[in-house]
């Protein structure tokens, strides 16, 4: 007879410590949570930079229809969504990779390309995915230092070394919504040795394209990067513009060898026929788009405005939120506004502990959140005398 142990097994001691070392990731409040915290039933969320708009009816459409095709499995390569981008874009179906979101081509990114010994580099405050995705294959992240709120991109070719094998670089950077220019990359791009792979992330590229049109400069040349092959994936989503947060498309642009080793480790049927169904009716919408891009174009004007003139310090954005100091622990205020019923995003995590992130809605959205700001600043002024 087999005896029994007393204990079962501390699985802990089985865990590689990198893997015990990472954090978790922290997203913006869920609605709900927030309705239930407050007993409030109208909940405005401006934390995580989705659409106010919502999806294309274009693509709510397809999606209502594709579920009825639910019992059968996705096509695992995305064919006909790659071959839209492809067309789109002037580019080769091969040159495209569609991943459950751009979250997930970074993982898999990551874990093809690092390991104990080697490193990624990036910039202080930018998008925290990619030091959950770095730790996680047991590389190092390096973070160079920023230069007005935004990359510093000559500190950043300074700081690479031998082990360097990616550069992340957020463009808008989130969370501070900073901008380099088309010239500004390509002097950049010249400086890299052939050992390093530039991941360009372009997430918010819609609204950046049309803040860069109206201060009269060059975006991205970012295509033409893939187009000649260079060191270089450009990370594209259908999460922000086109309002698919929820269904989890992105899809990454890039050299084939190299993207047919990123296939390799990207989950079977990853994206849902559901998600590209949605996605590919999402691209046939420009109105929809051009909707949410003029919106945020009017609309980050008057925020900035109405925040400069409470005294706060605000970094002018190139995508579709603001960051702003606000002088005081920024999960603290955070949770007065929410009383209100507006969710922000407090920048602790990013390093940032007096710094908030807020997404730019619908006129009456942004109004309603600088009618709570006002209140939770002069709560606090109130308390404040009253000590």
């Amino acid at each position: 007879m087999v005896e029994k142990k007393d204990q079962m097994a501390d699985f802990e001691e089985f865990i590689p410590a990198h893997i015990r070392a990472l954090s978790l990731y922290s997203p913006g409040k869920p609605v709900r949570q927030a309705a239930h915290e407050t007993g409030l039933d109208s909940i405005i969320k401006l934390a995580s930079n989705e659409n106010p708009f919502g999806p294309s009816p274009k693509a709510m459409a397809a999606l209502r229809e594709a579920a009825a095709l639910g019992n059968y499995y996705p096509d695992n390569d995305c064919t006909e969504l790659r071959q839209k981008l492809a067309e789109r874009n002037q580019l080769k179906p091969e040159q495209i990779l569609v991943t459950a979101g751009t979250t997930q081509l970074l993982d898999i990114i990551s874990r093809t390309l690092l390991g104990p010994g080697l490193s990624a580099l990036t910039s202080e405050r930018t998008f925290i995915v990619y030091s959950i995705m770095v730790g996680a294959t047991g590389g190092q992240l390096i973070y160079a230092p920023m230069k007005d709120d935004a990359y510093d991109l000559d500190a950043i070719a300074a700081a690479i070394t031998p082990q360097t094998r990616i550069v992340f670089l957020s463009n808008p950077n989130n969370p501070t919504g900073t901008m380099f220019d088309a010239d500004a990359a390509d002097r950049f791009l010249k400086k890299l040795p052939r050992h390093v792979l530039v991941v360009l992330d372009e997430a918010y590229c819609d609204f950046a394209a049309a803040f860069a049109k109206r201060a009269g400069i060059e975006y991205t040349h970012s295509l033409n990067y893939v187009r000649e092959g260079q060191n270089v994936i450009v990370l594209r989503t259908f999460s922000k513009a086109h309002g698919l947060a929820g269904v989890r498309v992105g899809y990454g642009l890039g050299p084939p060898v190299l993207l047919q080793h990123f296939a390799r480790l990207r989950p079977a049927f990853a994206v849902s026929g559901v998600a590209e169904a949605a996605a590919i009716a999402a691209l046939d919408d420009d109105d929809h788009v051009r909707q949410a891009v003029e919106n945020n174009l009017t609309e980050s004007k008057w925020l900035m405005e109405q925040l400069k003139a409470l005294g706060i310090r605000v970094v002018p954005t190139c995508a579709s939120f603001i960051y702003f100091d606000c002088g005081e622990d920024s999960a603290t205020l955070a949770k007065r506004i929410q009383e209100d019923g507006i969710i922000v995003r407090p920048l602790a995590l990013w390093g940032a502990p007096q710094a908030v992130r807020v997404t730019v809605g619908k006129p009456e959205q942004n109004r309603r959140f600088i009618a709570a700001l006002k209140h939770a600043i002069a709560g606090q002024a109130v308390r404040a005398a009253a000590r």
